[in-house]
């Protein structure tokens, strides 16, 4: 169950993001909405902070952090925006992730490869070719 809750949790998480995401009225500026989602999000992970938290200083543990808090809290946001213009631009909730998706797993293939040094197994390199072959079935 250790292992197989986070990942419940990121399927569950991202499936209700998709659809609200897709859901996000056009009319209203895509900035705005973040604001309340980032808002709402800052109040339920301090929340979490303080329930979790042996230490409840949290200025002690900002101190920790380095550089990627904030890389991280940049590319949300690019993240979050790109969703609702993909959305926005008429991709349907059932293939706009999919295509995200198998793109990014290609790509991080590549970056685990590269940057973290891991191997990569010729059933990998098959599953990527697999995953391209899914994205020219998926866009025609």
């Amino acid at each position: 169950m250790e292992y197989d809750l986070p990942m419940l949790m990121v399927v569950a998480s991202n499936t209700i993001y998709n659809i609200c995401a897709k859901s996000t009225p056009e009319q209203v500026n895509p900035f705005a909405s973040l604001v309340i989602t980032y808002a709402v999000a800052a109040v339920c992970a301090a929340g979490m902070f303080f329930f979790t938290a042996k230490q409840k200083n949290i200025f002690l543990e900002f101190s920790g952090t380095n550089w990627t808090a904030w890389v991280l809290g940049v590319v949300i946001v690019g993240l979050e925006f790109g969703f609702l213009c993909l959305y926005r631009a008429g991709w349907k909730i059932s293939t706009g992730n999919l295509v995200a998706s198998i793109s990014l797993a290609c790509v991080l293939l590549a970056v685990g490869l590269l940057l973290y040094h891991e191997t990569l197994s010729l059933r990998q390199i098959i599953g990527m070719a697999v995953c391209a072959a899914g994205l020219i079935l998926i866009a025609k």
